[in-house]
């Protein structure tokens, strides 16, 4: 037997399925199994559109114990008539064999029904998963797209963060995108400030529920400390007085540092400091009313040693190099000179 429980509908249950197919009376079939057999348990006709009385008819005829299945009729039809929605409720507090009774015979009712007018099924345990309101998030899950890799999500971030410019004659340097969360009113008063050389060291990090960016850490802090303010599990944005000496003289020079510990943090933050970078350094150069000396990027705090720093801000200008001089030929006395004859030509005796 195809059936999974071999529980099949009455011949008088095949007749209102046949009529509720063919026709408009029917807006609402409850079935229900009783003595191994589906039978029909109520009904309802149409008097509204299908979503404004939806609840009103739907909701009444879940029972808090028992399962059954409501078939109940759109206002969109197909090729082969009236198009209806299964609903399957098993409700948590039933007991097991119900549940499982139930669960091996939905197949049989659809196809005793007729499985091509069945535009949709939704198995529920709980009435807010059956009311309309569950039906249209049904809907709207059934319509989103597949959920995403790791890897394909944050490339799709990136490809949403990307300029678009247009090319033509006008063309001129595009303008960043990002989001502009301004500075709190301590973060502002800590660029003062550093301004005034009163500290040497800003941490700053962003509140995403407020949308604010906020100081961490004001310490005290010299090139050695510098990996030690580094958090190896968040994401950060550090201004840092680079105190040195070049060529003899004593210079001061602001360092802007992005340190986002690679994968340690989740896609979401990875792309909010991404996107508040730009906008940031702007408003701190603005603030400061100076350029930046540096500003660099990086991964774990190691790699902020006292060389690394002074190469950043110094780089080493590499000296140009001679181009290659094409060889002269060898000294001293010149091979004979050859000619070369036609063939068939032969030189002359003497």
């Amino acid at each position: 037997m195809s059936h999974q429980t071999g529980i099949q509908a009455g011949n008088d249950v095949k007749g209102i399925f046949a009529s509720a197919r063919s026709g408009e009376e029917y807006r609402v079939l409850k079935i229900v199994i009783e003595d191994e057999a589906l039978i029909l348990g109520s009904t309802k006709k149409a008097s509204q559109t299908w979503d404004k009385e939806y609840d009103s008819l739907v909701l009444p005829l879940l029972e808090p114990n028992d399962p059954c299945y409501i078939l109940y009729r759109l206002d969109s039809s197909n090729n082969q008539g009236h198009e209806w929605l299964l609903l399957a409720w098993s409700p948590d507090s039933s007991n097991v064999r119900q549940k499982m009774l139930y669960a091996g015979t939905r197949a049989s009712l659809k196809k005793e029904f007729g499985g091509g007018h069945i535009k949709d099924e939704i198995f529920a345990t709980t009435k807010e998963e059956l009311n309309l309101s569950g039906y249209k998030k049904h809907l709207s899950a059934q319509s989103a797209p597949l959920p995403l890799t790791s890897a394909e999500e944050e490339l799709r971030q990136i490809k949403l963060n990307e300029v678009q410019t247009d090319i033509g004659v006008d063309t001129k340097t595009p303008t960043l995108q990002g989001v502009a969360f301004p500075l709190d009113k301590d973060a502002r008063q800590a660029l003062v400030l550093f301004n005034e050389k009163k500290i040497n060291y800003i941490q700053l990090e962003i509140n995403a529920d407020q949308e604010l960016i906020q100081v961490s850490s004001t310490a005290p802090t010299e090139v050695m400390d510098l990996p030690r303010r580094i958090p190896d599990d968040k994401a950060r944005y550090h201004l840092f007085l680079y105190k040195h000496s070049h060529e003899g003289d004593s210079l001061e020079s602001p360092v802007f540092i992005y340190s986002m510990p690679g994968y340690a943090c989740s896609i979401k933050e990875r792309m909010l400091y991404s996107s508040c970078k730009q906008p940031l350094v702007q408003t701190v150069e603005s603030i400061l009313q100076t350029d930046i000396e540096k500003k660099l990027e990086i991964e774990k705090g190691e790699e902020l040693t006292s060389d690394f720093l002074y190469e950043a801000v110094h780089p080493t200008q590499h000296t140009h190099k001679q181009a290659f001089a094409k060889p002269k030929g060898p000294m001293g006395k010149k091979g004979r000179r050859r000619i070369t004859r036609p063939p068939g030509e032969r030189e002359d005796d003497d």
